[in-house]
């Protein structure tokens, strides 16, 4: 019990009520509720109580209601000692954090430096928006991305400590460039608006300009966080002493205002950075839909405390009846009826609280047959027929509707029939309708490749082997297949939401290319890029080696001599980030500026 806490203490407030309860029965008995200007008193006295006095005696029910109302109380506290597994809140929300990472970060006008209360607010915005996505950018003379975006916090969490001016490539004080590294990321596929927060002392004039310019006609707002005083401070280097120009000690200052001008401009906030969370409410940094709870791609969890005061609702209950005798039978009632035998209804108990598309996915995972029977949708119909093996009644069921999403599921299921050239036409079908429809480009080539070695194996008269070399071809389609019928959404989800069988095949995809993402489908258009290309280099092979995957991961306790080489390679994350941002600085080939400072 060393973890008993209350989730909602504020509840324990209702406990001082208890010792007014007394006097407010008191008052009540003795009160006639205005019965007496109606009624003369020789009548009124048997019926009423007055002074403390009644007709009958009866037992006050203070007891039972100050007991009852203890109970609620703790109950409504929420008292809480275990902790319970729960699916991570993936919000539709973005959010780039552009970091300043110049040397002028490392003054110390505030304790200990403006480096490490950025460092330490940036772990605060990331708890505060937990399950949402966000990704980070830093700057000097060039910008880097850290990490894209991404719901998973510890992702940025672990790369903060090894941020340092020192890995940075050149020294400068480029923010147009962070907060252009920022807009590449937000418009490679961010979900929902999509913001910027820029985290900086000072904001060059010309370099605002040029950020106005870039973030104009865009749908994304830019927010400033303020790090240093505007007094300002020197720049410590260590065993340097301060960085000096012309000999005079340099004092970077930090203008508020400057950053104000900047974020108003581009539809933002300014704020100073505070110790509390007081800069995380005002910039509204918390993800605006806080309260839509979706199902997160990579299935995380977290650990939240269980709040078990429902069980205090039992024995608050007979306490309640005794205090209100009157309507004790009718609550008794209530509580007896759901028990008892009811006529057998053909609906269950989750329909009552969900959707058929938010049943759809787990139904079908379950049981695809009875699903087929169940599901009234077409596209989810179709998707536990194609998932149940019968291909030609999940033509039939894709056939009722005329999205792109419609003909590529209807383009799958041919295909696995073996009707290829009827495939190819509802894979151009939804390619005419969504031309950057990628997977059903990729679907459609493999088709054409398998129906163009049918033939020739056909003219070569070799026709037993080419149908063995189809079923094989057939086997390499389904592992492309991206979605087989579960990924489809109802008319009100279609364009949002990727199913079950998406993520299971683009994970198929992935495993003969790309062996360090076997566990996750691509969360942005880069990952999608990288997994297409993985797919192209493979192309021309056959679809045995198509169907190979990698080769398993021994689970033997490595040997004595191999622990010695693995502790002789240098643990230096911040080494191999260095070495990136070298190989990007030099790639871009960076021109520097003559108007920035190295600070």
């Amino acid at each position: 019990m060393a973890d008993f806490h209350f989730l909602r203490p504020l509840w324990l407030l209702l406990i001082l009520a208890i010792p007014l309860m007394p006097l407010l029965y008191r008052k009540a008995r003795q009160s006639d509720s205005g019965w007496s200007r109606v009624i003369p008193e020789p009548m009124l006295r048997p019926l009423i109580s007055r002074f403390g006095q009644s007709g009958s005696r009866t037992r006050s029910p203070v007891l039972a209601a100050a007991a009852a109302l203890l109970i609620l109380s703790i109950a409504l506290a929420g008292p809480a000692w275990r902790q319970a597994p729960t699916p991570l809140q993936q919000q539709n929300d973005s959010l780039v954090i552009v970091l300043d990472l110049s040397l002028s970060m490392l003054s110390t006008d505030v304790e200990p430096d403006r480096l490490t209360l950025a460092k330490r607010k940036i772990r605060d915005i990331l708890r505060q928006r937990e399950g949402s996505l966000t990704a980070l950018v830093v700057y000097a003379a060039d910008a880097h991305a850290v990490s894209p975006l991404t719901d998973d916090r510890k992702t940025i969490t672990g790369m903060l400590g090894i941020l340092d001016p020192v890995i940075m490539p050149a020294a400068g004080n480029r923010a147009d460039l962070g907060i252009a590294r920022g807009l590449e990321l937000l418009k490679q596929g961010a979900p929902g608006k999509g913001r910027m927060l820029l985290i900086t002392d000072n904001v060059r004039d010309d370099y605002q300009d040029q950020i106005t310019q870039q973030l104009q006609g865009s749908r994304f707002s830019l927010n400033a966080l303020v790090v240093g005083t505007a007094e300002g401070g020197p720049i410590p280097l260590p065993k340097r002493g301060f960085i000096r120009d012309n000999g005079d000690i340099v004092i970077t200052k930090a203008s508020p205002s400057a950053l104000q001008h900047l974020a108003q401009s581009n539809g933002g906030r300014s704020h100073q950075l505070t110790i509390d969370d007081t800069d995380i409410s005002n910039l509204g940094l918390l993800a605006e839909d806080a309260e839509d709870w979706q199902e997160s791609e990579r299935d995380l969890t977290v650990d939240r405390w269980k709040d078990d005061g429902y069980w205090l609702l039992w024995l608050a209950l007979p306490l309640i009846l005794i205090g209100w005798r009157r309507g004790a039978l009718a609550v008794a009632l209530l509580a007896i009826l759901p028990l008892t035998p009811r006529p057998a209804l053909a609906l269950e108990w989750s329909e009552l609280w969900a959707r058929e598309d938010q049943r759809a996915p787990e139904m079908i995972a379950a049981d695809p047959e009875s699903a087929a029977r169940r599901l009234e949708d077409p596209q989810w119909r179709g998707s536990a027929q194609y998932r149940a093996g019968n291909y030609d009644a999940a033509v039939n069921s894709f056939a009722s509707d005329d999205s792109p999403r419609a003909h590529y599921n209807r383009g799958n299921a041919l295909a696995r029939s073996g009707k290829l050239e009827e495939a190819i036409r509802a894979y151009d079908q939804a390619l005419e309708a969504q031309p950057d429809m990628e997977d059903a480009r990729f679907n459609r080539d493999i088709v054409k490749q398998m129906l163009e070695q049918q033939q020739q194996k056909n003219d070569s008269g070799e026709g037993n082997d080419s149908d063995q070399q189809n079923d094989e071809q057939q086997d390499q389609q389904q592992q492309q297949d991206s979605d087989g019928g579960s990924g489809e959404q109802s008319q009100d989800n279609q364009q949002g939401d990727q199913s079950g069988d998406q993520q299971q095949n683009s994970e198929q995809r992935q495993q003969g290319e790309q062996s360090g993402n076997q566990d996750q489908e691509p969360s942005s258009p880069q990952d999608q890029q990288q997994q297409r290309s993985g797919q192209a280099d493979g192309s021309n092979e056959t679809a045995e080696q198509s169907r190979q995957a990698p080769a398993e991961l021994s689970e033997e306790p490595l040997t004595q001599g191999q622990e010695q080489w693995l502790r002789r390679i240098p643990d230096d994350p911040g080494g191999l980030l260095k070495r990136k941002f070298l190989q990007q600085y030099q790639q871009r080939d960076t021109q520097p500026d003559e108007g920035d400072t190295p600070w």
